[in-house]
Parts: C-alpha cells; sequence; structure tokens
C-alpha cells in the first residue's frame, strides 16, 4: 500500500509540475518538438492504422501501435518501442480473422544536434519474435537504422531509414524509408506527410515494394486542470504500389500521443 500511495503522490506531483511549467513551452513549439524523432523528449504515442482492401476479397486489417519513446543520457540516446496488436483478416477468405501480438521492435540512435536545425541519428533495430502465429516473421532481426532532421522556419522536415535481417537465416529482409514533412500553423496545428515506403527483398519484384501516398493533420491540445499536452493526427493514405495479393489500397491512420518534455521536469 504504501508503494502505490508512493506511486500515486508521484504522479500528482507531476501532472502539479506540468500545471506549473507549460507556459515554458508553447503549443507551436510543442509541435515541433513532437516532429523530432531526435527530441529529448518521453512520449507516449497511440498509432491507429486501419487498412481498407486487402487481398481479392477486400478485407479490413487493423494495427494499433504502442510506441513509447524515451531519451536517455541528456538526449544523447533516443529509444523506441514499438508494440502491435494486429487484427489479420484471412485474405483466402470473406471471413475469419486473426487477432493478436506481431513481433515488437527495439530502435536506439545516438542523436547529435536532437535540439538543433540539423541533426542526425544513428543506431541499431532490433526484431523481436513476439507474434502470435500468422501475424509476425516470428524471427529475431537485427539492422542498422538511421535519422536525418532539418528544421527550416516552421518546417520540420527529415527521413528515417532501416532494414532488417533475420539472425541465423534468411527468413527477413526488410527495408523501411520514411520521409516527414510538417508544416507548422498557429495554435499547435500543422499538416503533415509521413509515407512508409516499404520493401521486402525475399518477395518477388511484383509484391516488393508498398509506396503510400496521402497526408495528415494533427493539432496540439490539453487535457485536464494540469493542462498536459496531447498531439493528436489523423490522415489518409493511398498506396500507388503494393503487393498485388496481400498489399491493401489505402490506410486511415488516427493518433493521440502524451508529451512529457523532459524540459518540464527541470526547476525554473
Amino acid at each position: 500500500m504504501k508503494t502505490i500511495a508512493r506511486l500515486a503522490a508521484a504522479l500528482l506531483l507531476t501532472l502539479a509540475s506540468l500545471s506549473n511549467t507549460q507556459a515554458q513551452l508553447s503549443d507551436e513549439e510543442l509541435a515541433k518538438i513532437a516532429q523530432n524523432p531526435l527530441a529529448n523528449l518521453i512520449s507516449l504515442p497511440f498509432q491507429n492504422n486501419t487498412n481498407f482492401g486487402v487481398g481479392p476479397f477486400d478485407r479490413t486489417q487493423n494495427v494499433t501501435n504502442f510506441q513509447p519513446v524515451l531519451p536517455f543520457a541528456n538526449g544523447k540516446i533516443i529509444t523506441r518501442v514499438v508494440v502491435p496488436f494486429v487484427s489479420q483478416p484471412n485474405i483466402l477468405s470473406e471471413t475469419g480473422s486473426s487477432t493478436g501480438l506481431s513481433d515488437i521492435t527495439f530502435s536506439a540512435f545516438y542523436a547529435h544536434g536532437g535540439e538543433g536545425k540539423v541533426s542526425w541519428g544513428v543506431g541499431p533495430i532490433i526484431n523481436i519474435p513476439t507474434a502470435a502465429e500468422g501475424l509476425g516473421a516470428g524471427e529475431w532481426g537485427v539492422g542498422p537504422s538511421f535519422v536525418a532532421v532539418i528544421k527550416p522556419g516552421n518546417w520540420v522536415i527529415g527521413a528515417l531509414v532501416n532494414n532488417v535481417w533475420s539472425v541465423g537465416n534468411d527468413k527477413i529482409n526488410s527495408f523501411l524509408l520514411q520521409p516527414f514533412i510538417n508544416c507548422n500553423l498557429p495554435k499547435g496545428n500543422y499538416l503533415t506527410f509521413s509515407p512508409g515506403i516499404t520493401a521486402n527483398w525475399n518477395a518477388d519484384s511484383d509484391d516488393r515494394w508498398t509506396v503510400p501516398l496521402g497526408m495528415g493533420a494533427g493539432k496540439i491540445i490539453r487535457v485536464g486542470r494540469s493542462g498536459l499536452p496531447l498531439n493528436v493526427q489523423a490522415g489518409a493514405y493511398y498506396n500507388v504500389v503494393k503487393p498485388e495479393f496481400t498489399g491493401a489500397d489505402w490506410t486511415l491512420r488516427l493518433g493521440a500521443t502524451i508529451l512529457l518534455p523532459t524540459a518540464i521536469f527541470k526547476k525554473k
């Protein structure tokens, strides 16, 4: 009971500090920080991707990601865990689906110039075989990951790129390129372009690439008496290139992120 009371007290003190220091960061500043994957920022993102038109029976797949980001060493090391929960339809039938955890990924970046106009980060990405049967590769994988960011004026622009290979076999050889372009508007509003371009190098050429095009919009909002900042976002992406048999036609993306910039825990 004492431990629970201490944790509750710590949570209340955290929310109180948010209320007392939120004026240090405007909604516009918070939006730009949230858009920078190398920012010295504790964040708790929840992102839901609903993929429509999967397979010959136009099934719908749903992937909900919980992807906490934790910085260490005063922002020099940025870690991210992606925990995906998947509802996977049977694409060979009009009915039937499987639901469960897919493979978890962990990445860590050594960040250089994280809060500056130009920054970059490099580090490993690890695929952890946590998937239920049929919901992931189910193999250990590892590879390099790189991200670069520039922040001219009200813009935050950059790209994330990685490639993962399975350990001890050739079952995984996957590539991700995620460019991002964010145009920040007054009052914490912004427009965003952030497609996830992927390639499965083990697949035939007709089934290798997924290339989405689209855009979204977001806003920083404040919740509760403490003014807890949330980054909310919605977007839609159409796959101009996709695997011939298993690819989705388009994706609806919804997200909400609790933002805890480390600056809010510093004393004035």
